[in-house]
């Protein structure tokens, strides 16, 4: 995609040269779906100055369109009004894969153009202006693992989402030649990607049948966010067109390992020519200020579980063995913790690698919860403990292993709430909290299967 200027008037210049007749308008619900719509040329051009109306009921249901029945941000009580969507022009494409129809993100906003609590967009952008005014200039980029079926969104539901077919057989982690025998399939990913402006850094084959794995590249945090999003859905989107279906569950089958959606992060002066995580005279290339930031995350992850792992399958990845760090620990190098520090080559690459995350985070509100984490243990000056050393699945503080228990520690924790305010942990509780009361309703194939002759 092309650099294009901002101007009103010579967008409306640039959308006739290169024959753009629509823009889809979309925006980020508190599950990380994308929720939109496609307006004509004139709607749009109104809506860049002024914004349009969309119904808040995108923050009144779940990811299945199932309302709330508590009383909430919105709700019955309210009549689902329409909140105040505003267009964000730095994230305008014009992608080559959909001639016709530019793409860019909203932000919601409720009474008196007040940020709406529940856009995790807008959350983040919170935090991200926090970080600046402190003279920070924070950088992330996610890492996703996807699996790939010969299906369709039909043939899922006709299998009752059994017995799927997998893109390729076996256990094939970093192989050459599944790349090679898919090499188109990988080279018109890379290039839509491209198309979509979305940077990758590489992308391979990963261990499990029809499973890869992309590392998007460092960006400024709320561009590493919408990148991360839109990921997610330009994959789903392509993969549909190949006759292929893409799932980023945190654990589709239990015979083979969780989807992880790791998070790499750094903080860097106001200029962004340095990276305040590194000092070359400290043991280990770490500086005090990447020592209070680590200690930060580390000291916040158990009571922001139920962030990080959103949904009641994201605990089913949380399992001895499999790849997924059960505490709150951290070391140099060591992928079994929550934290892994990487001292990098040079300055540019020292970083956190966040892995509690898996591929079904929200971005938007994962980067949220790390970012202010780690500058609140700059802030008060936190201290981690000595790096973990071997296996750190049983050293550190234990993370929540439900979500039922994940909840319980964020509604309790009065610092999560000064992280990332009332009004939005409220809100959030209230969204996972009902995922519960969904899954207790549920009989389940295994449950059948052990209880409806044995007991």
């Amino acid at each position: 995609m092309k650099e294009m200027n901002l101007d009103l008037e010579s967008l409306r210049d640039d959308f006739d040269r290169r024959g753009i007749r629509q823009v889809k308008l979309e925006g980020a619900d508190i599950d990380g779906v994308l929720r939109g719509k496609i307006v004509s040329l004139e709607k749009f051009f109104s809506a860049a100055e002024r914004g349009l109306r969309f119904c808040d009921v995108i923050f009144g249901w779940d990811i299945e369109d199932t309302l709330y029945a508590d009383e909430g941000v919105t709700g019955a009580h309210t009549g689902y009004p329409d909140l105040l969507a505003r267009l964000d022009l730095r994230t305008l494409r014009m992608p080559a894969a959909t001639p016709g129809l530019a793409h860019t993100l909203i932000d919601f906003y409720g009474e008196n153009a007040r940020p709406h609590p529940a856009c995790p967009r807008n959350l983040l952008r919170s935090i991200v202006a926090r970080a600046e005014t402190d003279g920070f200039a924070p950088y992330f980029a996610a890492e996703y693992e996807f699996w790939l079926f010969r299906e369709t969104p039909a043939s899922l539901r006709e299998k009752h989402f059994q017995k799927l077919s997998p893109l390729h057989p076996g256990m094939d982690g970093y192989s050459s030649l599944r790349i090679g025998q898919s090499f188109e399939l990988y080279r018109e990913i890379l290039d839509t990607l491209e198309d979509y402006n979305i940077p990758i850094d590489n992308i391979h084959e990963e261990t499990g049948p029809g499973v890869m794995e992309v590392a998007l590249r460092y960006q400024p945090a709320l561009e590493a966010a919408d990148s991360a999003i839109l990921f997610k859905r330009v994959l789903k989107e392509f993969a549909y067109r190949h006759g292929l279906v893409a799932t980023f569950m945190a654990k589709w089958s239990a015979d083979f390992s969780g989807s992880s959606g790791h998070l790499h992060q750094s903080l860097w002066d106001s200029t962004g020519e340095t990276n305040l995580f590194h000092d070359a005279k400290a043991r280990d290339g770490m500086s005090a200020l990447g020592r209070h930031y680590l200690a930060g995350l580390l000291k916040h992850a158990p009571a922001l579980t139920a962030i990080y792992s959103p949904n009641i399958n994201s605990y089913k990845r949380y399992t001895p063995g499999y790849w997924a760090p059960l505490t709150a620990s951290w070391g140099r190098e060591n992928r079994s913790a929550n934290i892994r520090y990487i001292p990098g080559d040079d300055p540019l690459g020292t970083r956190f690698e966040f892995r509690q995350t898996a591929a079904d985070l929200n971005p938007y509100l994962a980067i949220a919860a790390n970012l202010a984490s780690g500058l609140d243990g700059i802030a008060r000056g936190l201290e981690p403990p000595a790096a973990h050393q071997g296996d750190a699945s049983h050293q550190g503080e234990p993370l929540p292993r439900s979500l039922e228990r994940a909840i319980e520690l964020l509604d309790t924790s009065d610092e999560a709430r000064s992280l990332l305010g009332d009004a939005f942990i409220d809100h959030y509780i209230q969204t996972r909290a009902h995922e519960l009361e969904r899954e207790r309703a549920y009989v389940s194939d295994w449950e059948l299967s052990r209880y409806l002759e044995g007991v």
